[in-house]
């Protein structure tokens, strides 16, 4: 009896993670569209489970005179996902929300940046679920 409950708890955790990983490569592909050329994605995937009211913070250092494509989704629409960028004295920077939580941003720094992106759920939309944000840069 044990041998069966063990079983049938493995399975589910299969099933669950196999359901999760689902989730986030769809996620990812459609955070991927927007990363086209001229951009090329910097190869990094920033992730993050979210529920309810929760905010993600990442870091990144952009570099002046490049310029750069944000690219943030969650779930299998646009909209979901609200993302704000900060300095490193927390201005606010960029709010996708300004923009209808339009899933990309182009933005170029004059001098190199290191900045807090902050990500969370729109709950007008969805109660949890996983953030990716994309980073890329244009090639000349």
């Amino acid at each position: 009896m044990k041998l069966l409950k063990y079983i049938f708890i493995v399975a589910f955790l299969s099933g669950l993670a196999n359901t999760t990983l689902a989730q986030i490569e769809n996620t990812k592909e459609l955070c991927t569209k927007y990363i086209v050329p001229p951009f090329v994605s910097d190869g990094q995937q920033y992730k993050a489970l979210l529920n309810g009211d929760e905010v993600a913070e990442f870091h990144a250092t952009f570099y002046g005179g490049s310029t750069y494509r944000i690219s943030a989704c969650s779930g299998s629409s646009q909209g979901n996902l609200i993302f704000s960028i900060y300095d490193r004295e927390r201005n606010l920077l960029f709010t996708n929300s300004d923009y209808q939580n339009s899933p990309y941003w182009d933005f170029q720094f004059t001098s190199t940046n290191d900045c807090i992106i902050e990500a969370q759920l729109n709950s007008k939309v969805t109660k949890s679920g996983f953030a990716i944000l994309l980073i890329g840069f244009k090639q000349d």
